[in-house]
């Protein structure tokens, strides 16, 4: 016999399901399969809830261009997908937050009547819950104790930002919890920025967490970061009968940090060195002008990296064209140029530290050779790099050729074709429903 909360979940979460994951019914009963083993965990953990159980979904997403632009103020092109992070939640007396997320087997507890940064919680989920809570806090907005269950099959380090995703979750939680869905998504966005910066203790832009609130391609130019300009792409790839894939190349990112945190600020010393803050500032005219002194002042790699920047800030508005006149060449040739900088110039394909791991290195050279007998098609390195994943776009019917030369390589399922969700955070109960 079914319980109230998983009934419940059948009855009125069905048609929602439907419109958030489309008719295919084996991905639909996938879904409730999934909703519902969120159901019988919450009720594992905690009592009956007094109150309506709400349910929450906020995507992952996929950087389809400006990779390592957004932290020096400059253009993005990114795209919410259909995988997500899920969480059923209610709200409880008092400020303390209890979550269980899957994974882990003890509980996330953070009592929010400290707010201040906690240094043994860098790096987890309760800094996140905390520096959320505090942001919020300090922003105005109603903040309260909660129960919740957590799941994700953005899976982390696969390079489709499931710490931003969770981060949105989280903040979308408190929003419709206590604040009745009256903070705006890109509120949400920086929120959860804030948390991942400040408390969680890793350097990043916004374009992830901007991309997992939004929904859809968006493209975001952050030259005033703190009101960047937000627009929708209307542009469907399946259209094109072309898919956008992901190659899970299974690299770890756990020693990472400090690869991600040298770029912008290799970045910001070219920017300092003209007496600018951020790369956004500066022209290529001006740089190539001053490259002796330049190098004696911060180095070859500095930039090589200012350089990619420069480039690449120029290239999303050229994709952005491209994608909006339907010039679908000229779109994948600059997707290639992407890669090609980023490779040559940004140099995070693999870790400086560790030469024998170069995981993202090799799937770019095997996808390069497919793509070159296929004649069709681009790939890149996706997101952050070093590690991770890779993004290729290719024809319908080049997918399964594509994915037998490289899933014996990297494993069953690490190809993964995704989809562009047209919805970002949401609550199921609330809003997404009517």
């Amino acid at each position: 016999m079914k319980s109230t909360v998983q009934t419940a979940h059948t009855d009125i979460l069905h048609p929602v399901l439907k419109k958030l994951y489309g008719d295919d019914e084996k991905t639909l009963q996938r879904q409730m399969k999934r909703y519902g083993n969120l159901a019988k965990t919450f009720e594992q953990h905690f009592a009956p809830p007094e109150a309506e159980l709400q349910w929450f979904s906020t995507p992952g997403r996929s950087e389809i261009g400006g990779n390592h632009t957004d932290h020096n103020h400059g253009r993005v092109l990114a795209a919410a997908i259909n995988l997500d992070s899920i969480a059923a939640a209610v709200p409880v007396p008092g400020n303390v937050v209890t979550i269980y997320s899957q994974g882990y087997e003890e509980p996330f507890i953070v009592d929010l009547n400290n707010l201040e940064k906690q240094a043994a919680e860098e790096g987890s989920t309760s800094a996140l819950v905390r520096g959320i809570a505090a942001r919020l806090s300090e922003l105005g907005f109603r903040i309260g104790g909660f129960e919740a269950v957590l799941s994700s099959d953005v899976l982390p380090g696969s390079g489709l930002s499931s710490s931003a995703s969770i981060e949105v979750l989280i903040g979308t939680i408190f929003n419709h919890l206590f604040n009745d869905g009256r903070i705006e998504p890109q509120m949400l966005a920086r929120v959860g920025q804030y948390a991942e910066n400040e408390y969680f203790g890793k350097p990043c832009g916004l374009m992830d967490q901007m991309a997992c609130a939004m929904g859809g391609i968006i493209t975001i130019d952050f030259k005033n970061p703190a009101e960047p300009q937000v627009e929708k792409i209307d542009f469907d790839f399946a259209q094109r009968n072309y898919r956008m894939l992901v190659v899970d190349t299974g690299g770890s990112h756990d020693d990472l940090t400090a690869d991600y945190a040298a770029i912008p600020a290799e970045m910001k010393t070219v920017a300092q060195y003209f007496d600018k803050t951020f790369c956004r500032d500066l022209s290529i005219d001006e740089l190539l002008a001053h490259l002796k002194p330049l190098r004696s002042a911060v180095g070859d790699r500095a930039i090589l990296r200012a350089l990619h920047f420069l480039g690449e800030n120029e290239r999303v508005s050229e994709q952005v064209t491209a994608l909006k006149t339907g010039d679908f060449s000229r779109f994948l040739s600059l997707i290639t140029a992407s890669g090609n900088s980023s490779f040559k110039w940004l140099q995070n394909i693999h870790s400086p530290g560790n030469h024998r791991e170069q995981g993202v290195a090799l799937a770019l050279a095997l996808s390069e050779r497919y793509l070159e007998d296929i004649y069709d098609g681009a790939c890149r390195v996706h997101g952050g790099g070093f590690a991770g994943t890779i993004q290729v776009f290719l024809p319908a019917d080049k997918v399964d050729g594509y994915r037998n030369l490289i899933e014996p390589v990297f494993g069953e399922a690490s190809v993964k074709v995704l989809q562009i969700r047209p919805y970002g955070t949401v609550s199921l109960n609330r809003s997404f429903i009517k």
